[in-house]
């Protein structure tokens, strides 16, 4: 499986921004797949995530009720749409996907064996 992750860019304190990711090599519905950020100088942190099949989701406290992560079965994507953006949201952020994720561990970078190679977000105060 090859992800390709796009969208990111520089964006204003409130502002948007909405990344994608394109996967090849594997269906997304038939894959477990989530989204991680890696700010300057701090540890993969996990965002959000889709689990494979029934597609539930989970969040990460930090983006609860301003990021939102979907599936789009038809062009076989992965996607996060991000919403009153902070300063502190500024990072690298990578999607990631595994065929065996078990939902109760689906936050931890380790349940992913492909991974994308990340795109910058930057926040402006």
């Amino acid at each position: 499986v090859q992800l390709q992750a796009s969208g990111g860019g520089l964006a204003q304190a409130g502002g948007s921004l909405r990344l994608s990711c394109a996967a090849s090599g594997g269906t997304v519905r038939r894959l477990g797949m989530a989204w991680f950020r890696q700010a300057p100088g701090k540890e993969r942190e996990f965002v959000g995530c889709v689990r494979r099949g029934d597609g539930s989701i989970a969040y990460a406290d930090s983006g609860k009720g301003r990021f939102t992560v979907s599936r789009d079965n038809a062009k076989n994507t992965f996607n996060l749409l991000m919403n009153s953006l902070k300063p502190e949201d500024t990072a690298v952020y990578y999607c990631a996907a595994g065929g065996g994720v078990i939902f109760s561990a689906a936050s931890y970078a380790a349940s992913y064996p492909y991974w994308g190679q990340g795109t910058k977000v930057t926040v402006s105060s």
